[in-house]
């Protein structure tokens, strides 16, 4: 099969968009892994089950206690992180590398201040695809621990994980669609960007794990 004949086969045999399931307690573990939830009701679900602090919780972190509610039937704290947004923010205490990460925010200061860094430790430093978002994650777990980390350790982590050679692993939440684009155009040369759209949107309502495995076995 040529790369343009699969390309259209993809067009042309995307199935039939099924009515979307909605969230709730007599739900599957099974259930809750294959659909599609937007932030909003991931939020709104956590809050219904009662979830602690539930509208200070990301998305990931909003959906680990759903998935413990689902699988255990009581309700779990996900995070032991502090959610307490009170105090100085460390951008209005002025930036700089040995300054304490205390109240981290991803404003526009911030962001510049790392790229320029960054760029003093590595002139040929380019930012991937997603880095930012590891940044948070590996902030917060050292945070969580108790480690006492500056914006210096920040930086170095943030110039290590845009590195061409270091290795990411997927998250298990978030970014689905940019993933299925992505392995779908690299699975179907010669596919528009139209025809990735008209599946994800296809694979969203599928009752299956929203990857391009999935979408590839239909």
């Amino acid at each position: 099969m040529s790369s343009c004949s699969q390309a259209d086969r993809h067009r042309n045999e995307i199935p039939t968009i099924v009515a979307k399931s909605t969230l709730s307690k007599e739900m599957t573990l099974r259930q809750f892994e294959n659909g599609y939830w937007y932030a909003t009701e991931i939020k709104r679900f956590a809050q219904s089950l009662g979830v602690p602090s539930a509208h200070k919780l990301r998305k990931d972190e909003l959906e680990k206690a759903i998935r413990h509610f689902l699988a255990h039937g009581k309700v779990a704290s996900p995070t032991k992180r502090n959610l307490s947004r009170s105090g100085t923010r460390d951008v209005d205490r002025g930036l700089r590398l040995d300054l304490r990460v205390m109240l981290y925010t991803n404003d526009r200061e911030t962001k510049a201040f790392l790229e320029r860094e960054a760029l003093r430790i590595d002139p040929a430093h380019k930012r991937r695809s997603g880095t930012r978002y590891r940044l948070n994650r590996w902030r917060d777990a050292q945070l969580t621990r108790g480690a006492r980390i500056t914006y210096r350790d920040l930086v170095k982590e943030y110039v290590r994980l845009n590195r061409p050679e270091t290795t990411h692993r997927r998250p298990t939440s978030g970014r689905y669609y940019i993933y299925f684009l992505s392995d779908f155009m690299a699975a179907n040369p010669g596919a528009t960007v139209a025809a990735a759209i008209r599946a994800w949107k296809a694979l969203k309502a599928m009752d299956a794990p929203k990857e391009y495995r999935a979408f590839a076995r239909t």
